[in-house]
């Protein structure tokens, strides 16, 4: 799913490559310390082979906080499959 030149600017601020986001999913355990809302999905194409994906992430923890953030991802299709090229968060304020 990952493209092989992929890259996230994580809503921490941190910039993570392929490698290593596949490191960390692999190390990631189970969270059930609360519940991930995903909202207002919209697509567009920006070529014809590629596509920007926007929506945006809550996720409520069981002490009632929340943690809201703006998501952005490119898409690409190489003749077979989509595959993300780019992913950004950015944190929005309470």
């Amino acid at each position: 799913m990952l493209a092989e030149e992929f890259v996230e600017f994580g809503a921490s601020g941190r910039v993570y490559r392929r490698a290593e986001v596949i490191d960390l999913l692999t190390k990631e355990e189970d969270h059930t310390d609360g519940i991930l809302r995903t909202s207002n999905y919209a697509l567009a194409p920006i070529s014809q082979n590629a596509v920007l994906l926007t929506y945006e992430s809550q996720l409520t923890y069981r002490d009632g906080s929340e943690r809201s953030a703006l998501r952005s991802s490119i898409w690409k299709h190489d003749g077979k499959k989509w595959q993300i090229l780019f992913h950004q968060g950015t944190m929005q304020r309470p």
